[in-house]
């Protein structure tokens, strides 16, 4: 089959089996709908219902299944027997970090952070590939989750390579940086939607060529030694990424889990509860943004950017800037399940 660059695609079908795998992951560690539609990554789809989600991510196309204690797996494809899956998904969901452990140290400190979990329980910072990661959030700018998700499905299958077939559906791995640095790439996403993004996603692909591609990208890794404030000064030197984005990048797929992006929900939450100074402040500028990710990180310790998208994901479940000042009596599960919807309809993280 011949993508719209002229090159092949490789396909592989597979026919979906019903072996699942299970890793112990509660219930207050892991809420499976919040962490994966939620706006961080944009590549999972709920099936079948009862909280079963698929997605790609590694080169792999998976099934995941929730319940009370555990959470249940599946790859599908050719890499469906690779003893690497289960640290490979461990790794994903950064199983080694206990959510319950931090939400105690984040609650001691601070009142309104302990409401905002109240609200939405089990949010988890997804550990992303760093190339699909900085794509898709270019792609956020001033766009909602299922505008951005559907960008980023059409690169993958515009330029990315096919991974398997379930269901008659096709799957499609996420593009490398060279195939979205080739000549046509910012003509055809133009012609699909993606207005200004498509200079934006055509221009930083070469220029990370020029750089040294995923290489390179991989250098602003913490694990290397590089600093947080060095590898996010970095980042905003390519097109189409300011501050938020460069921190969503830093948060989500460099390690940094120090990193705030300030966004507008974030905004009106520090001004409301954390830093009244802000009252007559209507935009986030970055010496705002420098302001209140700073207060936030001083006040939230070493993952602040974890308590942040808490609070993030509480803000949009709750009108109430106070953050849930009413006691709501409905169970967790069905309020996570109208927070989905919300976050799929809200303009997340829009780079100023």
């Amino acid at each position: 089959m011949i993508n719209k660059l002229g090159k092949m695609s490789k396909v592989i079908n597979t026919i979906p089996g019903s072996t699942m795998h299970n890793i112990s992951f509660s219930e207050s560690e892991l809420e499976l709908g919040l962490t994966l539609t939620g706006g961080q990554s944009f590549r999972w789809v709920e099936v079948d219902g009862a909280q079963t989600f698929r997605g790609i991510f590694a080169g792999r196309v998976w099934t995941l299944k929730q319940n009370k204690t555990h959470l249940q797996y599946r790859v599908h494809g050719p890499l469906e027997s690779d003893p690497k899956n289960r640290q490979i998904l461990s790794r994903y969901l950064r199983k080694e970090i206990s959510l319950k452990h931090n939400v105690r140290k984040w609650s001691a400190v601070d009142p309104h952070f302990k409401k905002a979990w109240e609200t939405v329980k089990g949010v988890r910072i997804l550990n992303q590939d760093i190339v699909e990661n900085l794509f898709a959030f270019i792609c956020s700018s001033n766009n909602n989750i299922i505008r951005i998700s559907g960008m980023v499905d059409k690169l993958c299958r515009f330029f990315g390579k096919k991974l398997c077939c379930i269901d008659d559906k096709q799957y499609y791995d996420f593009p490398t940086i060279e195939s979205l640095a080739e000549k046509n790439v910012e003509m055809i996403l133009k012609e699909a939607g993606f207005g200004y993004r498509a200079g934006y996603i055509a221009n930083t692909a070469k220029r990370l060529i020029e750089l040294g591609g995923e290489t390179w990208l991989k250098q602003l890794h913490k694990d290397t030694d590089q600093s947080y404030p060095i590898a996010r000064e970095k980042l905003i030197t390519l097109p189409g990424i300011g501050p938020k984005v460069a921190d969503c990048i830093c948060l989500m797929s460099l390690g940094y889990l120090e990193a705030i992006p300030v966004d507008t929900h974030i905004f009106q939450v520090a001004r409301a509860c954390y830093m009244p100074q802000l009252e007559t402040q209507k935009t986030v500028t970055p010496k705002i943004h420098n302001e209140v990710s700073t207060f936030l990180r001083n006040l939230w310790g070493p993952l602040a950017g974890w308590a942040q998208a808490v609070v993030f994901c509480a803000k949009l479940n709750n009108n109430d800037l106070a953050l849930s000042k009413k006691k709501r009596g409905s169970s967790n599960k069905a309020v996570n399940g109208k927070m989905v919807k919300k976050l799929k309809k809200s303009e997340v993280r829009s780079k100023e």
